[in-house]
């Protein structure tokens, strides 16, 4: 099941980020530290893309620019809080009205206000570079998420837009409703890996050596696998039950529009 944010109904901005031709920018947010090796940074965005890239110097940095056409910049605030064990997590959050919190489960408002600004088209663009061994959660609603450069656990969600994530380590989990998706891992670690989309292909890189229960499905494309198959139930080129190697870890492919890759990295 798609884990959307609890703002959802709410994001009636008129049109996504990169259709709309903005007038106005400003960089209006930086926050760089410390991450010890294998905690985590999590950035919650509402409207507007993520990119991550690697660190040069072994600090993690996060920087946003926010967009508008006619909206209100100063309705929108970014929180950075430590979170975690020993504070040793950090959240960043874009947050569109002063009565919503945020936390590392997601967003939290009371009931819907009467002066809710439905004209507000701010977009929030985050930029992060992320030092090695940092774990990291990525979660937007309108806007594609492009991650390149992690080292540790991916997890990637938005609902309009494609993701794209690689990770020297791993492993990488990723959901959409309106796009593409792209994972490269070198690891899987022991976990079940879920990739799930309604409109777009999905494509996953792994190592050699998999041993995994596969679950692929589609409605309209094919599915294929670089990795022998030993197929369980009856042959359906497009939902594919199989066990690759010794099996194990679960892995979960799932889309309606578009095709479903399995791939040796």
């Amino acid at each position: 099941m798609f884990k959307t944010p609890l703002l959802l109904a709410l994001l009636v901005f008129g049109a996504s980020p990169g259709i709309a031709q903005e007038r106005r920018s400003r960089r209006d947010f930086s926050w760089d530290g410390r991450i010890a090796t294998s905690r985590w940074l999590t950035v919650r965005n509402l409207n507007g893309a993520v990119r991550v890239e690697r660190s040069a110097d072994g600090q993690t940095s996060v920087t946003a620019e926010k967009r508008w056409r006619r909206g209100n910049p100063e309705v929108v605030r970014i929180e950075a809080h430590k979170i975690g064990p020993g504070d040793e997590d950090v959240l960043i959050c874009a947050i569109w009205d002063e009565s919503t919190t945020c936390d590392e489960n997601g967003y939290r408002r009371p009931e819907r206000r009467r002066d809710w600004d439905d004209r507000n088209d701010v977009s929030v663009e985050f930029v992060v570079r992320i030092a090695a061994g940092v774990n990291l959660r990525v979660h937007t609603v309108n806007g594609a998420l492009d991650v390149d450069g992690a080292t540790g656990i991916v997890e990637a969600h938005t609902v309009n837009g494609s993701i794209v994530a690689r990770s020297t380590g791993g492993p990488v989990v990723a959901s959409t409703v309106n796009g593409s998706i792209e994972a490269h891992m070198a690891t899987l670690g022991d976990r079940d890996l879920e990739f799930e989309t309604v409109n777009g292909s999905i494509e996953v890189y792994v190592p050699e050596g998999l041993d995994a229960e596969l679950d692929m499905r589609t409605v309209n494309g094919g599915v294929t696998s670089d990795f022998p198959l030993v197929v369980s139930g009856k042959i359906n080129a497009r939902h594919v039950r199989a066990t690759i190697g010794k099996g194990g870890r679960r892995l979960e492919f799932r889309t309606v529009n578009g095709g479903v890759r399995l791939y040796r990295a």
